[in-house]
This record gives C-alpha cells, structure tokens and sequence, in this order.
C-alpha cells in the first residue's frame, strides 16, 4: 500500500524522480526521466518500543538507506526511502536525499505529502518549484548597505577546504517539556535591561547548548564559535509549499562571553536571528547569482552548528488513522567541524514550547555533555544517548 502511494504521490515532485546531470555552462540540473526513488525495504527484530529503549546512532541511522554519488551522477538516486518493518509490530521509514535539492524542511513535506496520500488518497498541501524571489525593483533603496556579515561568512566558509577526519561521533538526543523551555528561557532573560526582549525557544536552547558545548571543548576565551541556521521561507514571504532549499548559515563570534554567560550568549544569537530579515537575506541571494564559483565547499563548516527546525510539525505524517510518529531524528552528513546542534518540535502533546535537542559531537564530549550540570539542571528526558550503554 505504501509503495503505491510513494509512487502517485511522486507524480506532483517532478525534481525528486530526476537525475543529476551538468548543462552546458557546468551547472547541476536535473533532468527529469523515468528512474524514480530507490526505495528500499527491510526488516528489524523485536518491537518499536523495544528499539528506542536501547537505540544509539548507529542504530538509529540503520534505519536510512544512502548511497554515495556514483562517478557518472546520471545513474545515482538523489533520493531514497527505507520501509522498515518490526516483527513484532510497528514501523519506521527513512528518507534520504541530496542536499543540494532540499532541505529538512523539503524532505518534511515529502513525506507529509506521501502520508496524505496513503491515508487519504490525495495531498492536502501540493509542491511549488520554482526559483527564490528576486528582490522587487521598487523595494531597492539606493541607500541601502548589503548586509556584508552574512556575505561574508558565506564568502569564508566557500573558500575554506574542510578537512575529512576519522573522528567517531555520538548522538544524543534531549526532550526538554514545556516547562523546562520557559525556566531556560528565563535563565537567558534573567540580565540585561528591564525593556530587553525576552529570548525564543531556539534563543534560549541555542545559547544553553552554546555555552555548555564550549566548556565541554574546554575553551578558555569565550565561547567556541558557531554557525546558526534558519529557515527563510517565511522570512521571504514563500508559499509554505516551497519545495528546495532555504536554509541560510550565519555566524555568531563566541569571543569576550564568560563561561556561564547564557544570557549573553541567548542575547548574542538573538541579535543574529533579528538581522537575518528579508532585506538581508536578498542581500546574500544577489551576491551568490553573481558569485556563482561553484564552490563544492559545506557550508556546515569548521564552526559548531546550530540549526532551527521548528517551523516543520514531522508529527502530521500520518499514514493511518489513530497512529501518529511517536519519535522523529534528522540528521546532516557528513559531520564536519565541531560539531551539530538541531532543535525541533515534540510531539504535540507535549505543549507548545516543548522541545527536541539532536547534539552530535565526538563520543568522548558527547559523554560529558550529558553530565553538564547546567543542562542537568532542566532535566531533560535523555530519549538518545550514550550514556544509556555507559554505567
């Protein structure tokens, strides 16, 4: 039944059953053929709920099928889909694609769409393809300065070789509730003046992890550096139903904060987030139209990562009635620099400021990350991690 539906749904997302091919100036297109989405179908023992009590990783990314680019890209799948089946009762699938064609958002509403299609036979939220907006003529202001910190970084990152290590990495994954966001985000308030804005959600964990990650890297000066990343679809005004990739990276200095300054690190990251506005992020599309080196360089760098998926709800995926998702995981490989910081929505029950915490670092820090008096002060529900296999 599932296959079916992966099949009439991929009918309305042209992009995903193409191929990679280069065009005559070089450039990556896809062109749109017959070949379709690898899928792939496998099968675990024991149940669901047996799985997560003890899943790590390793484990988790078993679940998602990837194959690297073959050396004639017209011949690889940019996207491939896992249906795994529990023997003794529930299932798992796992999406993979190409970043360069979407984003963690895309991939969302991929599976969204494929869910509305098998549960109730059509998409409630249909694709769009088409390019990112120009900036409108009559918005140009003569005066106006571009946004050079962003262009910068991009420009930095682009022009830096990122070296490939063998370095083993951990996830571990953290269910911060309702309550426990609001005590973070009133932490981050706590300093500062009585008209300061009062830190969101991403703010606020993004700067609990900032601070706590650095010491765990035993940084003696400020704090490490790191790249946030957001979704700008509603920044640009984009139809929800965007399909491609919209995720922009800026940076946050980590010089001049105090080891356990979360208020100024929350502050710091929110000063970012407000400059990433629609004029500054026509700013950056303008330049890369007219800087297009084709670099192969990742913009998830030498710098920690820090992203915000928030504005994506995984857990409208249904594909039955009565069972909805009951865990979520996104991943972004390979991991470069120092590591990943994701932030996502819980399940809904859980209230609305609840969140997920996905932090991959290398094993021996992601260790001491989940010892960090400071997060164990939240005590959050550790639903993935290696502390669960070290006694």
């Amino acid at each position: 039944m599932v296959r079916e539906s992966l099949s009439e749904m991929l009918s309305h997302f042209p992009m995903v059953t193409g191929r990679l091919q280069r065009d005559d100036e070089g450039h990556w297109m896809i062109k749109c053929n017959d070949a379709g989405v690898r899928m792939v179908e496998a099968r675990a023992k024991g149940s669901v709920e047996e799985w997560l009590r003890s899943v790590d990783r390793k484990k988790e990314l078993k679940l998602v099928h990837w194959e690297e680019m073959f050396h004639k890209p017209f011949f690889w799948s940019t996207f491939y889909v896992q249906v795994t089946e529990f023997e003794e009762g529930g299932l798992a699938i796992g999406l993979s694609c190409f970043h360069l064609l979407a984003d963690p958002t895309s991939a969302t509403m991929l599976i969204k769409a494929w869910a509305d299609t098998t549960l109730l036979g059509k998409m409630l939220s249909p694709p769009f393809f088409h390019p990112l907006p120009p900036r409108r003529p009559g918005n140009k202001n003569i005066n106006h300065k571009p946004y050079t910190q962003l262009i910068n970084h991009y420009k930095t990152s682009m022009a830096t070789s990122i070296p490939i290590t063998n370095v083993n990495h951990a996830t571990v994954t953290l269910q911060f509730t309702d309550q426990m966001v609001q005590a973070c985000m009133a932490m981050a308030r706590s300093a500062g003046p009585a008209d300061k804005p009062s830190p969101s959600p991403f703010e606020a964990l993004a700067g609990l992890f900032w601070v706590c990650i650095s010491k765990v890297k035993k940084v003696r000066k400020g704090l490490i550096n790191m790249s946030i990343c957001l979704d700008m679809r509603k920044v640009l005004g984009l139809d929800k139903g965007f399909f491609g990739n919209c995720m922009v990276y800026n940076k946050v200095h980590g010089e001049g904060f105090k080891e356990n300054g979360l208020s100024d690190a929350a502050g710091a990251i929110g000063e970012v987030v407000a400059k990433m506005d629609t004029e500054g992020i026509a700013d950056l599309i303008e330049w890369l139209e007219c800087n297009d080196n084709q670099s192969c360089s990742p913009m998830n760098g030498r710098d920690l990562i820090c992203a915000s998926l928030e504005g994506v709800d995984p857990y409208l995926a249904s594909f039955e009635y009565g069972y909805e998702p009951i865990r979520v995981s996104y991943y972004v490989e390979p991991v470069f620099g120092e590591g990943q910081v994701f932030i996502l929505r819980s399940p809904p029950c859980e209230g609305p400021l609840s969140r997920v915490v996905m932090v991959t670092l290398p094993e021996e820090e992601a260790v001491k990350l989940c010892e960090d008096g400071l997060i164990m002060r939240f005590s959050p529900t550790i639903l993935m991690g290696v502390n669960k296999h070290h006694s």
